[in-house]
Parts: C-alpha cells; structure tokens; sequence
C-alpha cells in the first residue's frame, strides 16, 4: 500500500543496535575537583578526561557530526519527495544497557526521492540529542532505516527520523511497551505484531504540523559516528508523561551525544 510523507507523519500515521554501541553512565568516585573520575559519568561521547561536562565539537571524526542545535528561524525552504510502503509490525523489543530498542519485522520500505531504506528499528535518548533554538526535551526517538546494499565493504547508508518528547499526559505508544522492557540488559522480548504500532503515536499530530520537519545531512550520534545519514526531525512536539521518561532513563541512562557544529551545512525545512 503507498503513502506519502504526509500519511507517515498522520498514520504511521517515522541504527542499528542504537545508532552503534554506547556506554551507559555509571556511578563513579570523585577526584580533588569533586569532578567525576569516570567521564561517561557526565559526559556519553568523551574519551578522555579533559571532555568531561559539556565538551565543545571536534574534528576527529568530521565536518556533518550529528546531533546538533536546529535554529528554526535560519533554515532554508525545500522538500524532498518521500514515500513509504508501511506495515508497522513492531516485532521485538531489546534491552541493550545503553538504549531501549523495538525492531520492525521486514517488509517496511520509505523512499526519499528515488533511493530506497529498509525499516530496522527504533530507539531512545534521555535527554534529547537535538535541541530546537537551544533547549533540550526529555526525550528523543530515532526511528533507523537502512539503505539495502550487496556490497558488505561499502560503507552503510541511512534514513533516521527524529522524534522529540516534552513532559506532558501519558502517551499511549509508549505505554504498549514500557511494560515489555526486558529487566536484563541484552535481553530480548518477542512482541505480537499489532500491540505496538507508530500509528498510535503520529495520529495526534496537529493538521497544520502534519508533514513537518527539518532536514540535514549528518552522522551517526555515537561510535563509529559515520557521516552517512539523512536526518529527519518532526517539527511536532510530542508528550509523554514524567513516569514514561524516568522508566525509559532508568533502563539506558543518560546517553545523548553533545551537539556538534554545523560547519556551513544547510537544514532544510518543510
């Protein structure tokens, strides 16, 4: 069955493994400063101790890092054509220590333009990784498409959608699985297709909202931090509730990335 961006947003109406591996924040002691000793304690992407906290952008790893802050007001106009042939079969869910992951079953394909992802999955950030005009949210989903490729030495191409939770009423999509989590990290459930469904959740979205996002060329937001994904951010804010967030953030932690510079990259916005 065809739909265009705007069904996917209303009736969806959108990685692997979390976008690569993360460690999950520990615990840790306290040096002389009453800093950390442990910097994924307080900070997720650093690798030595001096990038504890709020760690300015490097260049180890490229110029179209993800995440990053999104101005609204200083974007450009433009679109791109995107279809999805859905069947929002949500077939497992993982407990992979440094994210809460649901796997789609195979057969889920989106377009944008004449290039074709497979759904893999979606996962979450507690906080955001994204900021809007410089505030963080509770929460982010990334809902990971994959571009099918034969050869295994080329490098993997992506398709990932980025949803932003604020604190708000219960959201239902939520709850169908908040209670499935497996206790034990890198445990997996089965789930029954049809109990967990994206259409519960981008069916409230507003008509004027509906088709909305902001669009960039950027990275993976945690190792090997490959520059090849086509980010899409939905402009609607969702809700869900204070319990929701702290359950998600008790099974994976804090684990979002710092914002990373633009370096002169465009966001394109519809």
């Amino acid at each position: 069955m065809k739909f265009n961006f705007k069904t996917l947003i209303y009736a969806l109406s959108i990685a692997l493994a979390g976008c690569g591996q993360q460690t999950k924040p520990v615990t840790s002691s306290t040096d002389s400063t009453g800093a950390a000793n442990d910097v994924n304690a307080t900070a997720p992407d650093a690798e030595t101790k001096k990038q504890r906290g709020y760690i300015m952008p490097g260049l180890d790893h490229g110029f179209e890092q993800s995440p990053i802050n999104i101005m609204s007001a200083a974007n450009e106009s433009g679109k791109h054509s995107i279809t999805l042939y859905f069947k929002d079969e949500v077939n497992k869910i993982e407990n992979l220590g440094h994210t809460v992951q649901l796997d789609f079953a195979e057969g889920s394909i989106i377009t944008q333009d004449d290039t074709a992802f497979a759904f893999k999955q979606c996962h979450f950030h507690t906080p955001s990784e994204h900021l809007i005009d410089g505030m963080t949210f509770p929460l982010e989903m990334h809902i990971v498409n994959l571009m099918p490729n034969k050869d295994k030495n080329a490098t993997p191409q992506y398709l990932v959608i980025g949803v932003l939770f604020k604190e708000g009423k219960e959201n239902k999509f939520i709850a169908d699985f908040l209670n499935a989590i497996p206790k034990e990290e890198h445990e997996t459930a089965a789930l029954k297709p049809g109990t967990v469904k994206l259409a519960d959740l981008f069916g409230a979205i507003p008509k004027e909202l509906r088709g909305s996002y902001y669009n960039y060329k950027g990275s993976l937001t945690t190792p090997p931090y490959t520059e090849s994904v086509r980010w899409y951010i939905a402009k609607h804010i969702f809700e869900a509730s204070a319990e929701q967030i702290e359950a998600i953030n008790k099974v994976e932690g804090n684990n979002a990335r710092h914002v990373q510079a633009l370096y002169g990259r465009m966001i394109m916005s519809k």
